[in-house]
């Protein structure tokens, strides 16, 4: 009986042992094609096939505001009402635009302004719901820190956000920047929100769960000009006056 049972012992000690190659074999091994450890602010290239829309289906959520990829800097002729409805001919706004313009041709303020309003839609929305992974692929480092301390701060007090977003009724360009190769866009959105915080009973410690309130925010996308990635962060958020 027991030279039986050492030599099941034995026997299951090899296939275990045989199981532990098998799989350093197949995962120990670098091939050199590893992928670096994931860095959420990092600026990392884009996949090798496009994820189209604000929300691809597989969860990943990233705006893709629009870019000039592979468009080379050159001199690029604009129409003098190039800039119609989002700034005044020879303003500040509508040089930084030509800036921009001229660095990435293809460059659509239109579509800009639209995707601008889909990310304040998602961050407000994200914050609200504590979604830490939508908050990391939309803001800059420090944003999102900052976001993160609040969120940590709610949770400690057991404290629950409720937000419906109800609209955005303007998004307006306010300024625009071209430091070097990095251009900066600020937006001022007038929004319409019913927001409300509970505590861990459940009872109202602010905002009105049936109240829709008038919401100011000024957020300052950033984006480097000629990069291959398509991004756009937000690097600074105040509230409007």
């Amino acid at each position: 009986m027991q030279d039986s049972l050492d030599i099941t012992t034995i026997i299951f000690l090899a296939l275990a042992v045989f199981v532990i190659w098998r799989l350093r074999s197949v995962l120990g091994q670098k091939t050199g094609h590893e992928k670096p450890p994931f860095d959420p602010f990092s600026r990392r290239e884009p996949p090798p096939t496009p994820r189209p829309g604000p929300r691809a289906a597989d969860g990943d959520n990233v705006v893709r505001l629009p870019s000039g990829i592979n468009s080379p800097a050159q001199t690029v002729e604009l129409s003098p009402d190039r800039w119609k409805d989002f700034a005044e001919p020879g303003s500040a706004v509508a040089a930084g635009l030509d800036e921009i313009a001229r660095a990435e041709p293809s460059f659509d303020v239109r579509s800009f302004v639209e995707g601008a309003k889909m990310a304040y839609e998602m961050i407000v929305m994200a914050f609200a719901q504590g979604d830490r992974k939508t908050l990391k692929n939309l803001l800059s480092r420090d944003v999102y820190e900052g976001f993160e301390r609040a969120i940590v701060e709610r949770e400690r007090r057991g404290e629950r956000a409720e937000t419906t977003f109800v609209s955005i009724d303007r998004a307006d360009i306010e300024n625009v920047e071209v430091k070097g190769r990095v251009a900066q866009v600020t937006m001022r959105f007038l929004s319409k929100l019913i927001t409300a915080t509970r505590d861990a009973q459940g009872n109202v410690v602010d905002g009105n769960p049936e109240t829709v309130v008038d919401v100011t925010d000024v957020w300052t996308f950033a984006r480097t000009l000629g990069s291959r990635d398509p991004n756009w962060q937000l690097v600074a958020t105040e509230a409007g006056q």
